[in-house]
């Protein structure tokens, strides 16, 4: 038997007059993503089209890191409709980062959520500095260095002179690892000695460095230096 077409089921089904009449969070994932979608294929409306681009990824969490040519590949979406889901999964981060920001930045897991989702795609390490004021509010981001697929080239002082330019309090250190293992190497222990001591010296509370990874089973998807009791 025929899926029925989004415009065939009961007026109270459909996923668009569902969200006019009782807002976003009367909807499951399948449903908003369908009104993304706006339409399915053959046998299958937009609803299970978004059920199947669920299934393959297993969570919006890592829907949301794939590139439009990965999410066009699902049969129902092209690259118009791939375009339309980053386009709003990358409003959704801004948002989040954009509220996070706001807040006291001074664990490793608000650091985490702040940066994961746009450090944990790329191919090639990156170094950046988060500037905070006395209140341990972000002052703003910079990136220091960007390094090959194992290595990050950096020293202290690219990764404070923001920080004295921007008469920053304190700072937190955080680079990704494109392997998705946040385990640090020699080297990562080795830049961490030199940040503390040049901290010491600039009079700049160096918060914390912390390695993102990606989420797996029996590991944080992150490592901090601060809790492991090397700062």
């Amino acid at each position: 038997m025929a899926q029925l077409k989004i415009r065939e089921m009961p007026q109270d089904d459909r996923p668009r007059e569902k969200l006019l009449a009782r807002g976003a969070s009367a909807l499951t994932d399948s449903e908003l993503i369908a009104i993304l979608l706006r339409t399915g294929l053959p046998g299958a409306n937009a609803i299970d089209v978004a059920a199947e681009l669920l299934a393959r990824y297993k969570s919006l969490n890592a829907l949301s890191r794939c590139t439009v040519d990965e999410i066009s590949d699902v049969p129902g979406i092209g690259p118009a409709k791939a375009v339309q889901l980053v386009a709003a999964f990358g409003l959704g981060q801004r948002l989040a980062k954009e509220t996070l920001s706001r807040e006291k930045i001074d664990t490793p897991e608000l650091v985490y959520q702040l940066l994961s989702a746009e450090m944990r795609v790329l191919h090639n390490e990156s170094l950046r500095v988060l500037l905070l004021d006395t209140r341990y509010r972000l002052l703003r981001i910079q990136e220091v260095s960007t390094g090959s697929v194992n290595e990050s080239i950096a020293h202290p002082r690219e990764v404070f002179r923001p920080a004295v330019i921007s008469a920053a309090f304190a700072v937190v250190v955080v680079h990704n690892h494109p392997s998705g293992d946040p385990s640090p190497s020699q080297a990562d222990h080795s830049l961490t000695r030199r940040l503390a001591e040049a901290a010491e010296l600039l009079q700049i509370k160096l918060l914390d460095h912390i390695i993102i990874g990606a989420p797996a089973e029996g590991r944080a998807p992150y490592f901090s230096f601060k809790e492991a009791g090397v700062l």
